[in-house]
């Protein structure tokens, strides 16, 4: 989220990330509806993608949106190889990884914490610092991601205000980004299921009314 001036007003804006990539044509949809960065993933899922396919999701994107690389405790030379590979602007790590491990990447880090019943938001207190961002997702067992599933927003209260690029992720959908934006304001919104037909392949209609209902929620706020 940053402020934009228009017309001698200001006003607030949420970036929307777009994740779960897997085709050049959907990438193209996403442009097309004014994302602001895109996500490869690169961790086991039925969304992964090698650093050759990738290349060609990325092939024809423009360089004013972002390349982020999603990742699972992944070997930093993996990491070191899709960075290069791609020219991610980012990495985003989903699994356990340490601050250390983030401080150390080659690019700067979005650090995935899931939220469930015992979150506990001391716990970002450790990545002050060392991440670019802070990802808030909705804890399933054994699923680093990708879930579909939305997340008590009410246990966003204890993170503190300091976390400016605070990115909401989890469950989102066209129908209900817009309260999650009006509610939480934060700095960007991350969307893969919500915007899906089939796990893997983007929704065009979808994809635009995703991105509509962001807009829609800043101009309201």
């Amino acid at each position: 989220m940053y402020e934009v001036v228009s017309g001698g007003a200001v006003m607030r804006r949420t970036r929307v990330k777009i994740c779960g990539i897997t085709t050049a044509r959907d990438a193209a949809v996403a442009v097309a509806a004014g994302v602001d960065a895109l996500g490869v993933v690169f961790a086991p899922s039925s969304r992964q993608v090698s650093i050759e396919q990738a290349r060609a999701v990325f092939a024809q994107v423009p360089p004013m949106v972002a390349r982020i690389g999603v990742f699972v405790d992944a070997d930093e030379s993996l990491v070191a190889k899709a960075v290069e590979g791609c020219g991610l602007a980012a990495v985003q790590f989903h699994g356990v990884e340490s601050p250390e491990r983030c401080a150390s990447a080659p690019v700067p880090v979005i650090k995935a914490l899931r939220v469930g019943e015992d979150f506990d938001a001391a716990a970002l207190e450790a990545y002050r610092g060392c991440v670019a961002a802070i990802l808030l997702d909705t804890q399933v067992a054994e699923r680093f991601g990708g879930t579909g599933r939305a997340f008590d927003w009410r246990q966003h209260v204890g993170v503190s205000p300091e976390w400016a690029a605070l990115v909401l992720a989890g469950g989102l959908t066209p129908v209900n980004v817009g309260l999650a934006v009006r509610t939480l304001r934060p700095f960007a919104v991350d969307v893969s299921t919500g915007v899906e037909e089939l796990p893997g392949h983007k929704d065009r209609e979808k994809v635009h009314a995703f991105t509509a209902a962001v807009f829609a929620a800043d101009q309201e706020g």
